[in-house]
């Protein structure tokens, strides 16, 4: 099983997940989730196992998230476009999406995940620069990768003519 599906599949995303996931405020509320987490190990500091309740609590607000919100009622928001875009890019394998989205979410995926490497390394040793710049460059390029998505939607609505989030891609 590819990491993304088993990801998705770990987070029990189905169709009405995934459509109330695509609420901006779904979207917007787990932005801040990397550094409040790093926030939160580097917190073993100053009040020691006790920031273990705050990395529960970011854990649990990371699966409840999808969950927490409506469907919206527009799927035209930046946000959603990129929730959207985010389930095109999982469907690949059964519905292609246009190679140079493929390559550039693939190299975006990757650099995001590279540099939880300093922010491992920063956590471990206390080196509040690693740590934070780690978070900040991973976020930044996560960020990139849901712009990319947001693209994504648009061009696969273009090429099925329908608008985006009609049909199948609102809750496919």
């Amino acid at each position: 099983m590819r990491l993304d599906k088993a990801i998705e599949s770990s987070m029990s995303m189905d169709d009405a997940t995934w459509a109330r996931h695509a609420n901006p405020w779904s979207f917007w509320t787990r932005v801040p989730l990397l550094a409040l987490l790093t926030l939160a190990i580097w917190s073993r500091v100053w009040i020691g196992w006790w920031c273990l309740v705050p990395v529960a609590a970011l854990i649990a607000w990371t699966f409840y998230n999808p969950r927490a919100f409506p469907a919206p009622e527009r799927l035209d928001d930046w946000a959603s476009r990129a929730v959207l875009g985010e389930r095109y890019w999982l469907a690949r394998r059964s519905r292609p999406i246009p190679p140079g989205h493929a390559r550039r979410a693939m190299i975006l995926s990757v650099l995001s995940a590279l540099f939880l490497l300093p922010l491992a390394y920063g956590l471990w040793v206390l080196d509040p620069w690693a740590a934070f710049a780690g978070a900040a460059l991973s976020s930044v390029f996560k960020l990139w990768f849901c712009d990319g998505m947001a693209w994504l939607a648009d061009e696969m609505a273009r090429e099925s003519r329908t608008p985006a989030g009609a049909s199948e891609g609102q809750h496919s």
